[in-house]
């Protein structure tokens, strides 16, 4: 069930550091990017297939780069997997102000629900060039 803090932005920030302290880091290996299919042709999945998301026109697959395209955008990814019951409403605005603020880029995130394990888990990009700052920001937060 999704949380609904009312508190004032001092105890959200405080609250927020404890959680990303407490989640479950994993930065994952290699370049990642879109392949893009059409509505009606939807992608296959496979074990590299991180997200599926899709538009009225088009399917978008989230996967390890396979081969060098110059069109094809690069990301790099980390993803957080939250305790069961923690409060982490907020979160994703939070941390990509942050990281906006201090790497000048911004994110996506792919968000979904593995309730064997607790809950809600994070899928973040960023551009590749930047995965190592980026993470850098994470653990200056979850230090903090």
């Amino acid at each position: 069930m999704v949380s609904v803090s009312m508190e004032t932005a001092e105890q959200t920030e405080q609250r927020l550091r404890r959680e990303i302290a407490q989640a479950d880091l994993v930065v994952q290996d290699g370049v990642w990017c879109f392949e893009e299919f059409p509505a009606d042709q939807p992608p296959v999945l496979t074990a590299q297939t991180l997200a599926v998301v899709r538009d009225r026109e088009s399917w978008s697959r989230l996967v390890p780069l396979t081969q060098e395209d110059d069109g094809v955008e690069r990301f790099g990814i980390f993803s957080f997997h939250f305790d069961d019951h923690v409060d982490n409403s907020g979160f994703v605005g939070w941390l990509a102000t942050h990281l906006k603020a201090e790497l000048g880029t911004g994110v996506f995130v792919v968000c979904g629900s593995n309730r064997a394990r607790g809950g809600i888990y994070d899928y973040w990009g960023c551009p590749i060039d930047l995965l190592g700052q980026a993470v850098a920001v994470v653990r200056r937060l979850r230090d903090s």
